[in-house]
């Protein structure tokens, strides 16, 4: 069958002349009769208005914006895991309203269908019983979890969010891929997506017809505090953390929806009570988002070798103390081969078949379905009947199809015949298209749509729009992002105006959000103490760095004085090559980025970015040889870089406990740096020049000048970089913003007796109030650098473990 010829309609002629359907397959935009559909018509003619120079700025600055908000996935390979960009289609698959009616009841249908199913699974268990279901997908299935049996109220519902990728095949018509009950994903890069998208095209997208997504959300968001109750405990979102493919999108929807993003290590269970470890103690909690997989949730009672869930959580579930979104091990729904049985089911509980029928699946344990399998074997595809992955996105080895001859070989017939209750087949599917933007033109590429169902007090509420998974080809089994495949929007374009709804806006009804300051877990508290210190560890480095080359590019030789003594007393004996000095602050900045990415619900996008391009920078100067009268101007920018983040994340982050451990961080961190300074640059062994590197040093010639002389003696460097309550650079400010900080943590002030953390700094500040310059030695140097870390560790033994 030959393409079809297409009679555009619209304006945009020179993007569609040469746009290809594929022979018999349906493509999104061109109708049967080689026309444009009406959904796609107002778009096809704002792109055709625009010059192909004006499209290439317009989809880069999409791309831009989702760089700047941290969206990427994590490419893997048999040894590492990568940041990779967002591949993004700057083209949305575009639907008309009546047709996105006509899925939504079929989906709507087949919740309700799935609610039956997985309630009897863990209640009555009919559907084994009566032979509907044959009893070895029950009780060889992995996802199926016994010690759930009977935890689920009967007036509570298993299922309150879910998403189903669907497929459009060569008739037209939708069919159901895959049900995605567990822990449904992508929700969160939908409306990355839909937001890059409104970047790309501002104008049309603001005064076009396109259904708004964030009603959808306010769903969830109200559905989440429904099922909460009027308990005091949080409402938390479970993740696997952050080497997780979809790490961005948990710590985008904490941020979005006003929920704790917590990871297994941040729960623990007491009295069948789920409890947070937060900073100020455990604090309940009441309602759990998982997104970590449900076998894996308690090591106690499900995967011993678990290491991102938490012990007794099944306990708490059991006795009613915690409640999840969806319920634990309802994720044995998405068992391909329950596909086989799932129309029946539908027929004889619904009095209906499936309004939107799913991919033709056999089971291979009974001989009739294994010899069909057997005998059409060109048209289908045989994988495990256990796993949850739809067959025609899996490459892995155990999925087989027909050899070049149209038939099995003679291994699979064998395993099909020995193990046939194991296997499943499938019918091979042919997706319908959608256009693609590939070297300035347009392009056919395989498509299937991801949608979203949450449920409200009222039913189950779809998402209007989605999110598409589009092929990086021509085959449709390379739909996956580790395949080359891309990820596009899905608008549902309606005949009238759509109402403009956003979060920023909330209805009048919807729940407060406000949750107790005290909500930070001591993970993320020890992660941003952790950021502020590498932080700063890097800055004084950079520092050290930089004043040392700048004596070099002078002509002071490396065997001068001055220059092997910070070698020997400040660099630790570091050799003086170039490389080897900048591992010196390279090695924190990897280490500020590490523990910044474990937070990124509290980490403004903006200064992650920023972190990112720093640590971009020491890659490059690593990479590139920097010749000799480069190194200034290179390590000053890199300098300012620095300087520019710490202010950016300090000066704009809320001042909650979160924001105290970052500046505690930052303030025992250079308090500490100068001490080490003052005690080796202000010795009276230090050679010519060290009292005016100190200064350099602290930042402080300037300051130094306008308060004492142009000269430096051992006295005013001492009052500038160690006692003075001004100079933001000298040990006594930090010592004191620290007093301050640790005044406002949990425990150290407001009782009879101050806290060990409130003791400790309390002291070292009164020290520093009262000793003039002239007690400042060696001796007294070495007792405060072992005060603040004795302070560190008493602060890490009170809130960080």
């Amino acid at each position: 069958m030959a393409s079809r010829q297409i009679n555009t309609g619209v304006a945009g002629n020179d993007l569609l002349a040469n746009y290809a359907t594929q022979p018999g397959v349906h493509d999104e935009m061109i109708g049967v009769d080689g026309a444009v559909k009406p959904a796609w018509r107002d778009l096809m003619d704002h792109l055709g208005g625009l010059t192909t120079e004006g499209l290439a700025h317009r989809f880069a600055r999409g791309d831009q914006y989702l760089r700047e908000a941290g969206v990427f996935y994590r490419q893997y390979d048999d040894t590492v895991s990568s940041e990779r960009e967002w591949p993004l289609s700057h083209i949305p698959v575009v639907l008309g309203e009546s047709e996105w009616a006509e899925i939504g009841a079929g989906l709507v249908q087949r919740a309700d269908l799935l609610e039956y199913v997985v309630r009897d699974f863990y209640g009555a268990n009919d559907l084994v019983r009566s032979g509907q279901i044959p009893a070895a997908l029950l009780g060889q299935n992995p996802a199926w979890l016994r010690p759930m049996m009977g935890v689920q109220p009967k007036s509570e519902p298993f299922l309150n969010f879910l998403s189903f990728e669907i497929g459009r095949g060569p008739d037209g018509k939708w069919w159901v891929i895959s049900d995605l009950v567990e822990t449904p994903s992508t929700t969160g890069f939908a409306i990355e997506n839909r937001v890059a998208l409104s970047r790309v095209f501002p104008n049309f997208f603001s005064n076009s017809n396109v259904h708004r997504i964030a009603g959808f959300f306010q769903a969830i968001q109200q559905r989440l505090f429904d099922l909460k109750g009027k308990g005091a405990g949080q409402i938390a979102m479970l993740s696997p953390g952050p080497m997780n493919q979809h790490y961005a999108e948990h710590t985008y929807l904490a941020r979005y929806l006003g929920l704790l993003l917590v990871e297994g290590e941040d729960l623990i269970v007491s009295n069948g009570q789920a409890m947070v470890r937060t900073v100020s103690g455990p604090k309940p909690l009441s309602l759990l988002w998982n997104r970590v997989p449900a076998a894996m949730i308690d090591p106690l009672e499900l995967d011993a070798g678990s290491l991102i869930g938490t012990p007794g959580l099944l306990d708490a579930l059991r006795r009613r103390t915690l409640r999840t979104l969806n319920a634990e091990g309802a994720g044995l729904l998405e068992t391909r081969a329950l596909m086989a049985f799932l129309p029946k089911i539908a027929r004889q509980h619904l009095g209906q078949p499936l309004i939107m029928p799913n991919i033709a699946t056999w089971w291979c344990g009974h001989a009739a379905e294994r010899d069909h399998v057997i005998k059409h074997c060109e048209q289908m595809m045989v994988g495990s009947a256990f796993s949850t992955v739809p067959l025609m996105a899996d490459p892995s080895m155990f999925v087989f199809d027909a050899d070049k001859q149209g038939s099995f070989p003679d291994h699979v017939i064998k395993l099909l015949q020995t193990s046939g209750r194991e296997l499943v087949g499938q019918e091979t599917v042919t997706l319908s298209t959608t256009p693609v933007y590939e070297n300035n033109q347009l392009v056919a590429r395989p498509m299937c749509l991801r949608v979203f169902l949450v449920r409200t007090a009222s039913g189950w509420q779809m998402m209007p729009g989605g999110y598409a998974r589009v092929s990086g080809g021509n085959d449709p089994k390379a739909l996956a992002m580790q395949r080359g495949g891309q990820v596009a929007d899905v608008w549902i374009v309606s005949d009238t105006p759509v109402p403009q709804t956003s979060l920023l806006t909330p209805k009048a009804d919807a729940p407060a959000r406000a949750f107790s300051e005290a909500a930070l877990p001591s993970r993320a508290a020890d992660n941003l103490f952790w950021v502020g210190r590498n932080v700063e560890r890097a800055e004084f480095n950079v520092r050290l760095f930089r004043a040392y080359f700048a004596r070099v590019s002078d002509g002071v030789r490396h065997d001068a004085p001055i220059l092997r003594y910070i070698r020997k007393h400040l660099m630790y004996g570091v050799a003086q090559d170039v490389a080897t000095m900048a591992g010196r602050f390279e090695t924190p900045l990897y280490q500020a980025l590490q523990a910044a990415t474990k937070i990124g619900d509290r980490f403004s996008p903006d200064g992650m970015k920023a972190l990112k391009d720093i640590v971009s920078d020491v890659d490059r100067l690593r990479a590139e040889k920097v010749e000799p009268d480069e190194i200034l101007s290179e390590i000053s920018l890199l300098l300012r870089k620095i300087t520019g983040f710490s202010g950016l994340v300090h000066e704009n982050m809320y001042r909650s406990h979160g924001w105290r451990f970052l500046s505690l961080g930052t303030s025992l961190e250079r308090a500490a740096g100068m001490t080490r300074v003052l005690r080796e640059l202000g010795h009276k062994d230090a050679p010519d020049g060290a009292l005016n590197l100190a200064l350099e040093l602290g930042d402080s010639i300037v300051s130094h000048r306008a308060r004492f002389s142009v000269v430096a003696d051992i006295a005013s460097v001492f009052h500038m970089l160690a006692l003075d309550t001004y100079n933001p650079r000298s040990i006594r400010f930090h010592v004191a913003r620290a007093n301050e900080q640790i005044k406002e943590l949990p425990g150290q002030t407001g009782g009879a007796v101050l806290g060990d953390v409130a003791r400790r700094i309390l002291l070292l500040d009164t020290q520093l109030a009262t000793i003039t310059t002239d007690g400042l030695t060696p001796k007294l140097f070495d007792k405060i650098e072992r005060e603040l870390w004795a302070l560190s560790d008493a602060l890490t033994e009170a809130y960080l473990v």
